[in-house]
């Protein structure tokens, strides 16, 4: 790959997920704080994402695979975003503010995808080369937050004052430089003969079904879905909890997350190969639990560092579960239907999994509302670990032991 090109493909990837970090961690509080929406509320704008990822197979599989250059499609969805972001960011209610972001995440979604598509078509060797592209992304995660932090938007005089609505400015701003950027691109053809027949099992990966028959394969697609449930929970509360108990910075100290995810990404082979992959995918399920015991009863004084424990254990959470599952799906699907097997795993977890997390976050969260806009976060956080313990029982009696290959 041309030096040129590597420059190109990281700057792309800095700015998709600077997009995605600049205003989505931040959310719950901006709209919590600023637009006085409820805890339902904001689950149903959490919730655009997942309805963002069932739609987003359609945009791939009958637009960019089929009628137009990836890196156009790119570049007509970002700037497209960049118009819906700045309605978000002059909207002053929720019912006002939702459609805009209903909106903006069916038209960002599918990006990621194409950010990937773009890649993958000028690398000889996407497994060695990609991580050294894809981790720009999380360094563009990484900037967003400490950005929003270093210009005390998410302080609380600034909140206040309505300091979080710059966060939509700015992601704006960002969308509609990608956007321009993007048809600088290399060309990126699309991979389907437009005449070629195409069904609507083969857009959300239904012939990949097939796979559901292995007990192992099952258990852990149930697993799966399930444990996006609490996950939910830490991206729609995780924001407006930290501000709520007068953590400072909190959106800076959430980028240590992504600095962890960076790191147990490096130590996943080692793990994988030496404990296998259901010791490996349990490990990330406890992590998951154990963040939200850790949130549950940290605070912002003396017990702060349980709160940055937590945060830290994104990598944990992340790569030992979705990263390993993603490379379980891949040896588990063959030639034939590793597209269309890791597409039905994305659906389910980003789509179903997490549509159901973000309405269940939400209404355990008003549950817990014990007035003057203050919540009993101690009750909210264990709920969500203990549903990840249960669902680690689960798939620790299930799922039999099975020796996969980790390719390097």
């Amino acid at each position: 790959m041309k030096k040129i090109t590597q420059v190109q493909l990281s700057f792309m990837m800095f700015l998709e997920f600077f997009i995605w970090g600049g205003w989505f961690v931040t959310l719950g509080t901006f709209l919590g704080k600023t637009l006085g929406a409820e805890g339902g509320e904001i689950a149903m704008a959490f919730s655009t994402q997942s309805w963002g990822a069932i739609i987003a197979p359609f945009i791939i599989g009958l637009i960019a695979d089929r009628y137009f250059n990836a890196e156009r499609i790119l570049g007509v969805l970002h700037l497209v975003g960049a118009m819906l972001m700045y309605q978000m960011y002059t909207s002053d209610t929720f019912s006002e503010f939702y459609p805009y972001v209903f909106g903006y995440m069916i038209a960002y979604m599918p990006t990621l995808a194409l950010v990937n598509s773009v890649s993958f078509n000028q690398m000889k060797d996407p497994a060695k080369e990609f991580s050294l592209i894809r981790v720009f992304g999380t360094i563009g995660w990484i900037v967003a937050g400490l950005l929003i932090s270093y210009l005390a938007w998410d302080s609380e005089a600034s909140i206040a004052e309505g300091g979080l609505r710059n966060t939509f400015l700015m992601v704006a701003i960002a969308s509609a430089v990608l956007g321009v950027f993007s048809f600088t691109l290399p060309k990126t053809p699309p991979k389907v003969n437009k005449d070629e027949k195409l069904t609507f099992g083969d857009i959300i990966g239904l012939d990949a079904l097939g796979l559901l028959k292995d007990r192992n394969f099952l258990i852990f697609f149930i697993s799966s879905v399930l444990i996006c449930i609490p996950l939910g929970f830490y991206y729609q509360n995780t924001s407006p909890f930290l501000v709520e108990i007068g953590v400072e910075n909190s959106t800076g100290k959430m980028a240590l997350g992504q600095v962890s995810e960076v790191l147990f990404m490096l130590l996943l082979p080692f793990f994988f190969k030496k404990f296998g992959f259901k010791k490996t995918i349990m490990v990330g399920m406890l992590a998951w639990a154990v963040r939200y015991v850790l949130f549950a009863y940290g605070n912002s004084g003396e017990l702060a560092f349980l709160l940055l424990t937590g945060i830290a254990l994104h990598g944990i959470c992340y790569d030992f579960f979705f990263v390993s599952g993603q490379i379980y799906t891949d040896s588990k699907a063959g030639e034939k239907f590793k597209s269309s097997a890791q597409g039905l795993i994305t659906l389910a977890t980003y789509g179903v999994g997490m549509l159901v997390g973000f309405w269940v976050a939400g209404k355990i969260t008003d549950m817990n509302l014990v007035g003057n806009g203050a919540h009993d976060w101690t009750s909210i956080w264990l709920f969500p670990a203990g549903f990840a313990v249960v669902v680690l029982a689960l798939f620790a009696g299930l799922f039999k032991n099975e020796k996969i290959e980790y390719k390097e």
